[in-house]
């Protein structure tokens, strides 16, 4: 079913990361439903919606890393190509300043 997809332990994390973040969303939100409220992202949000953002701003993230590595090889002089686990702490960061300010 998912052999299209090529299962690294990073992407395994990211995937899994993900998963517990809605888990744990779900258990916030019964607990202690959210209001609205205004960061700096240019709309009222509510912790779902600044969560889905984020998410999608660490895909971006993740795959903009993915598509420019190899040529960060060249630019950079590297050996080998960086490890997806910058984009990911990278991804992570991004997504709790979202959470956080957004």
């Amino acid at each position: 079913m998912f052999e299209w997809m090529a299962w690294t332990l990073p992407v395994a994390v990211f995937f899994c990361s993900i998963v517990l973040m809605l888990i744990g969303m779900t258990v916030w939100e019964l607990k202690s439903p959210t209001t609205s409220r205004r960061g700096w992202l240019p709309l009222e949000t509510t912790r779902g919606d600044r969560l889905f953002v984020g998410l999608l701003a660490a895909a971006y993230v993740n795959l903009a890393f993915v598509a420019l590595s190899e040529k960060m090889v060249a630019w950079f002089g590297l050996v080998d190509e960086p490890s997806i686990w910058i984009s990911f702490v990278l991804s992570m960061a991004l997504l709790a300043l979202i959470m956080r300010k957004g």
